[in-house]
């Protein structure tokens, strides 16, 4: 994927893009979806901030330390002032795991076999038990409210959506409830371009999708040749809104939202 343009990262650090801070709030949502990005390598991001802002759309987001392109990671200090621009506005948040665990499978003794694809152990298989499972969880949360000091939802999700009902257990039983994503809202942002080109994907999107769809985007994909969000998140919004659907977050879902405490404001 591209380098993000000269102008995006201008709108980063001159803190520009937190301007939509004082965006007025959107209309109640009749008819939702809900707009989620996973952490990636943080290329699109000012875009992402930039669209969304203009298009007056309420996303979640959840989060996890992944490699940028800068080589940091995308909860590190360089990403810190842009996460709290996005608590200002009013998005949700949710936890990634910290180093991007991968679910591999369950083990014996009530564990999992698992595989980070981030941080010092990244691309190694470990048994963690639940508590240790519970514990990654938590690490973006307390990263999160250093950030912003704000706290997150109590929502993740797996990375690959990668998932068992024991994990889902041992998760629910700390604190947390999984949230995955709707058949019709994976956007495609990582399958390969010269396969999926972008108007494939927004024809696609915008043909299938239907209120109450869970969709799924990245904030950056490694893999993919050409940028996903440049070409197709606007498009995307204005033409699902021309649907008559609306925007909404996680927080007011009607499976998550009842069970969620509310984000402290």
């Amino acid at each position: 994927m591209r380098v993000a343009s000269e102008r995006w990262v201008g709108l980063l650090l001159t803190g520009a893009a937190t301007a939509a801070a004082a965006a007025p709030v959107p209309p109640a949502c009749e008819r939702p979806v809900y707009l989620t990005f996973d952490t990636g390598h943080m290329g699109v991001a000012p875009l992402v901030a930039e669209v969304l802002a203009r298009q007056r759309v309420r996303a979640t987001f959840f989060l996890a330390n992944e490699k940028t392109l800068s080589g940091g990671g995308s909860l590190d200090d360089e990403w810190a002032a842009w996460w709290r621009a996005r608590a200002a506005e009013g998005h949700a948040f949710g936890s990634h795991t910290f180093d991007h665990v991968y679910w591999l499978g369950d083990a014996e003794g009530g564990g999992f076999r698992v595989r980070a694809s981030a941080g010092p152990e990244a691309g190694r298989t470990r048994h963690w038990s639940p508590a240790q499972y519970c514990a990654e969880l938590q690490r973006p949360a307390e990263r999160f409210r250093a950030m912003t000091g704000r706290a997150l939802a109590p929502l993740f999700r797996a990375p690959g959506g990668r998932t068992s009902p024991r994990l889902i257990a041992a998760a629910q039983a700390c604190g947390w409830q999984h949230a995955g994503w709707s058949p019709a809202g994976f956007l495609g942002d990582e399958l390969p371009s010269g396969k999926y080109p972008n108007a494939r994907l927004l024809e696609q999107a915008l043909r299938d999708v239907r209120p109450g769809d869970i969709l799924l985007a990245h904030l950056g994909i490694w893999s993919r040749e050409d940028a996903w969000a440049p070409a197709v998140l606007e498009p995307l919004i204005e033409g699902l809104k021309a649907r008559g659907l609306c925007f909404a977050t996680l927080e007011q879902h009607p499976r998550y939202g009842g069970a969620l405490a509310p984000l402290p404001r």
